[in-house]
């Protein structure tokens, strides 16, 4: 007698069947849908906290820097003007009576 070959024949589609019904199958395949979910629960959420975070970033921190940039370029124009005018730049706020 010849020995059954397990993929060629009828047999391996119920063993088949069996693993694919068994619990540990279906809780494996739970797992990963759970998985799936979350990650796109996740991914989503992300995607929010980056939109709010650059929104935030263009509204408050961009006019800051710009406001910053034109009064340092005004304090080196006064220093400028101070130093073509010959009057040395007062040193350190202290007032002179």
């Amino acid at each position: 007698m010849a020995p059954k070959r397990i993929g060629v024949g009828g047999g391996d589609s119920s063993i088949l069947a069996k693993i694919a019904n068994s619990s540990i199958v279906s809780q494996g395949r739970n797992a990963a849908c759970d998985a799936v979910y979350v990650s796109k629960k996740l991914l989503k959420s992300t995607g929010k906290a980056a939109w709010i975070a650059g929104t935030t970033l263009l509204i408050l921190v961009v006019p800051l820097v710009i406001e910053m940039d034109r009064e340092q370029l005004l304090n080196e124009m006064e220093f400028q003007q101070t130093s073509l005018l010959g009057t040395p730049p007062p040193a350190g706020g202290m007032p002179m009576y």
